[in-house]
């Protein structure tokens, strides 16, 4: 095995690790660690990429998204507000330090984040079949 491949390997572990954590730590955001699994893992191996997509992880937070169907506005929302408050912490001690250039690069980061996902990123309704 390679060491490029190793690389990609743990990589994937480490981002599997950290979105399952995600899924269920309110601060930690899911979806960028998930989306480097699903990176890593295409990249190391056939046999971890179709058991990663075959999780109930990738099913709920990644598929629509890498089909290019989009994310519910329920996962936009998650995401928008995670990243957002993880933004005001690194500027609020940036503020403290009087760092005030990486505040306006930080805040120009976060406004672009927010209008990507508001209008880059299509929303996905989930379509619920009727039962008769």
């Amino acid at each position: 095995m390679s060491g490029k491949k190793i690389l990609y390997i743990s990589l994937g572990v480490l981002g599997l690790g950290l979105g399952a954590l995600g899924v269920v730590l309110p601060l930690l955001p899911a979806f960028p660690f998930l989306m480097l699994a699903a990176f890593c893992f295409g990249r190391s191996s056939e046999k971890l990429d179709r058991w990663f997509k075959s999780t109930k992880l990738y099913q709920n937070n990644l598929e629509t998204y890498v089909k290019g169907q989009g994310m519910t506005r329920k996962t936009k929302i998650r995401v928008m507000v995670t990243v957002t408050l993880l933004m005001l912490f690194g500027f609020l001690m940036m503020v403290q330090k009087a760092l005030y250039i990486p505040c306006g690069i930080l805040g120009a980061v976060w406004l672009f984040h927010i209008l990507y996902f508001c209008f880059g990123v299509k929303n996905y309704a989930i379509k619920e079949e009727l039962v008769k």
